[in-house]
């Protein structure tokens, strides 16, 4: 017998055609954009691009940590006239700049993991208001979630900008950036969590004479930390790639590092630079993931366990 041919229903044709009209309108925002830019004359890729990024290209090969062991012990500056300016040992100096390094990528961490943590903790209140199922009045949940649109809308550079000063230089203006930035992204996503709960689960609290915000508190303990903790976790691991451009406006760590050999066109210390900044966001990951899987495992970690 002859396998009848497949004939999609009507809801599989009419998500068909509604995703094809999405991916239309993106084509014609893409195009519109790239002819926005050539009329504007900003669709340019400068001169001799090719040039320049050969040129960039070797220096980046030849990270500034390599002389830390194997730069010359006597590198000589002249001037125009042949004249010696000054003589440095390369190695020395690299070594003391690592030493710096290391430094400035712990204050880069401290900045990321006591903004995410300051952020992880006021976000859970702010949550559980704006959770359009814990039953919070309206006059209260509203400005709630304006407030973690607010939070969320604004770039954690901006904040940084307006803390340095009030706050003054240092990691405390970072903190605080990280801090302010994240409380919207917490809040929405422990939201979401909250609002992707089972509705028997609330029918059986109110059921029992529980109230909305009894049942929410019952389920955050036994069945939502999981989800919360994966939400910090991955939060958090952002936040570390995020607060690495915070020492651009003198919020302290990588970023001052980065803007100075920018400025100064050493690209090999940016390289080192770049390099540190990968590794750092890589063990981040794999840690993040290790306690994530962790959790998973736990008894009972499972929502309405």
């Amino acid at each position: 017998m002859a396998r009848p041919a497949f004939s999609p229903s009507k809801p599989a044709k009419a998500h068909t055609v509604r995703v094809r009209w999405l991916g239309a309108c993106y084509a014609v925002l893409v195009v519109a954009c790239l002819i926005s830019l050539a009329l504007q004359g900003d669709l340019s890729f400068g001169r001799n691009p090719w040039n320049n990024l050969v040129r960039t290209a070797s220096d980046f090969s030849h990270p500034s940590f390599l002389d830390a062991w194997f730069g010359p012990e006597r590198l000589e500056f002249k001037a125009d006239d042949g004249r010696i300016l000054r003589v440095e040992n390369r190695r020395e100096t690299e070594r003391a700049y690592l030493a710096g390094l290391a430094s400035a990528t712990w204050t880069t961490f401290v900045i990321a993991t006591l903004g995410s943590a300051l952020a992880g903790a006021f976000a859970v209140p702010f949550g559980l208001i704006a959770a359009r199922n814990a039953g919070a009045p309206r006059w209260l949940a509203q400005p709630v979630r304006m407030l973690l649109n607010a939070c969320r809308s604004v770039h954690s550079l901006v904040f940084g900008l307006v803390l340095v000063g009030i706050v003054g230089l240092g990691p405390v203006a970072g903190i605080l950036a990280i801090a302010l930035h994240s409380l919207g992204t917490y809040g929405k996503l422990y939201a979401e969590t909250i609002e992707s709960a089972s509705p028997q689960l609330f029918e059986s609290g109110l059921a029992l004479g529980f109230k909305p915000a009894q049942v929410l508190w019952f389920a955050m303990r036994r069945g939502f930390y999981p989800q919360f903790a994966s939400t910090h976790l991955y939060i958090w691991e952002f936040n570390v790639r995020d607060s690495t451009v915070l020492g651009l406006i003198g919020a302290g760590g990588l970023g001052l590092l980065v803007s100075e050999a920018v400025s100064l066109f050493q690209w090999g210390r940016l390289a080192t630079l770049l390099l540190v900044i990968v590794l750092m966001v890589a063990l981040m990951d794999r840690t993040s993931a290790w306690i994530r899987n962790q959790l998973l495992r736990t008894p009972g970690s499972t929502l309405g366990a």
